[in-house]
């Protein structure tokens, strides 16, 4: 079969599969967004919306935030690992968005990135969420998945893989299916016990295939 036949088949099933996929870290705000996308670096969605209610809850603000003591953010954020890092970057993204952005989250990737904690794979989620700008950021979902479906080679890194997924899915589907891929791998095509027999695209797989 050809890429297009693929990839093709792919979204139809991602369309079957998951019609309503959308982003399912929890906020209010803008800059909630970037702080979550920020702290779900390296753990899960469901471990980050553990703790956002609290931290959102008790700094309603950016103000808020910017005054919170660093100790008092970071045992908040203990459950997610990494979050003496977490904390401090959280500080910073807070301290920026006040004096460098006037409390407004910028939509330029470029600015975006230069917010503490933010690289190209946060910048391209909240651009997408937040201003519907058209990306497909990989995470280690899209990664592993599109690496199984020989979408990608098994050395590829994120950046490489988030260049060719642009190249094969038309860009008015980016945002749809960077949130269908994720819940993909997330739910039937996990990385220890996937739903390989009830899959309808197994023969793409590498991993079916062995």
């Amino acid at each position: 079969m050809t890429m297009t036949t693929n990839i093709n088949r792919l979204l139809s099933y991602l369309d079957e599969l998951f019609p309503t996929a959308k982003c399912e870290l929890f906020y209010n705000r803008d800059y909630e967004l970037v702080i979550a996308v920020m702290l779900s670096a390296q753990t899960t969605d469901k471990s980050v919306n553990a703790v956002t209610p609290i931290l959102f809850e008790k700094y309603p603000s950016l103000d808020d935030l910017n005054k919170a003591p660093l100790e008092d953010i970071e045992e908040i954020l203990k459950p997610i690992g990494l979050y003496k890092n977490k904390a401090k970057n959280l500080k910073g993204i807070v301290k920026d968005l006040i004096e460098k952005f006037n409390y407004i989250v910028p939509s330029d990737k470029e600015q975006l990135m230069t917010l503490p904690g933010v690289g190209n794979k946060t910048a391209g989620v909240i651009r997408a969420e937040i201003f519907q700008i058209p990306d497909l950021p990989v995470d280690t979902h899209i990664l592993r998945i599109s690496k199984r479906l020989k979408l990608a080679k098994k050395d590829d890194e994120p950046i490489d893989v988030e260049r060719k997924l642009k190249k094969i899915i038309p860009e008015e589907r980016w945002i749809k299916s960077h949130h269908q891929l994720i819940h993909f791998g997330r739910y039937f095509c996990t990385a220890r016990s996937p739903q390989c027999e009830n899959c309808k695209i197994r023969d793409m797989c590498i991993n079916y295939l062995k």
